[in-house]
């Protein structure tokens, strides 16, 4: 999860344990805007063996379909499932099963979002990504007539997407074209971080995860989303941090470091 770091310093800040494993989560985010239900990533779902689960020592007792149940909402009440990029622990709780080789999109009355670029991408996975695409999380959707694309521009720093009402910063480094949304809520602009900042422990600069298929590209990228996250005040939604849901940074003598940390309660 760090790259080149030595574990001596990134020990520090997120520490492993004695199968050198970090804690992770996969935290999603619903957006309630008007009649629109916007989902933003699935975590891994349910639908994969026992062997496959065990590799990542899964623990807590939180599923997506009981978190919304939480506050309300089922399953076919979401109308749009944003997915930031089509690995398996960002996806994959977008598909269920139906029998041994039957899938189905678990959003029923949903549009689902990519873009062309990385749907290519992963439906045509390089060897260096190809166990993290897995086709069961990816086909169905597709083969549903739910898939939809958001237009990339080149031309600005963010995207608008008219359809979702929300902005997009396109990062190549981790993955082509993973999609970082940033949403304006009650005057404040909240960035969805994805894996271009996995956890708080990654904000220095160097902090790259050793996934990243083109990490001195993820460093450029970095470097200019934490300037804008400082510049523009941006909330910073983290998915994967456990214990950190929502950080603001700062600039410092030795670059973009960690302002405050927030609850979610404390933000919406």
């Amino acid at each position: 999860m760090f790259g080149v770091v030595p574990k001596t310093i990134w020990n520090k800040t997120n520490p492993a344990d004695a199968n050198n494993l970090i804690e992770m989560a996969a935290r999603c985010l619903l957006i309630e805007d008007g009649k629109k239900l916007i989902l933003i990533d699935t975590g891994m779902g349910e639908k994969q063996s026992d062997k496959f689960f065990g590799y990542y020592s899964l623990w807590g007792n939180d599923i997506l379909e009981k978190s919304l149940a939480k506050h309300g909402f089922h399953p076919r009440d979401i109308t749009d499932v944003f997915l930031t990029h089509l690995h398996f622990d960002h996806c994959g709780g977008a598909i269920r099963r139906i029998s041994e080789e039957t899938y189905a999109p678990f959003f029923e009355n949903a549009r689902f979002w990519s873009n062309e670029n990385h749907w290519k991408w992963a439906t045509e996975p390089n060897s260096r990504e190809k166990a993290s695409f897995l086709k069961e999380n990816i086909f169905p959707i597709e083969q549903s007539g739910q898939l939809h694309f958001v237009q990339y521009e080149k031309s600005s720093v963010f995207t608008h997407i008219p359809e979702l009402g929300f902005d997009l910063f396109f990062a190549d480094g981790h993955t082509e074209k993973q999609m970082i949304p940033v949403i304006s809520y009650r005057e404040k602009k909240i960035a969805f971080s994805a894996d271009l900042l996995p956890t708080a422990g990654h904000v220095p600069l160097p902090y790259v995860m050793g996934y990243d298929t083109r990490p001195l590209l993820t460093m450029e990228e970095k470097k200019q989303f934490l300037n804008l996250a400082v510049e523009q005040n941006l909330l910073l939604f983290l998915e994967h941090d456990p214990y950190h849901e929502i950080i603001t940074l700062q600039h410092t003598e030795k670059g973009v470091r960690l302002k405050e940390v927030l609850r979610s309660d404390e933000v919406f």
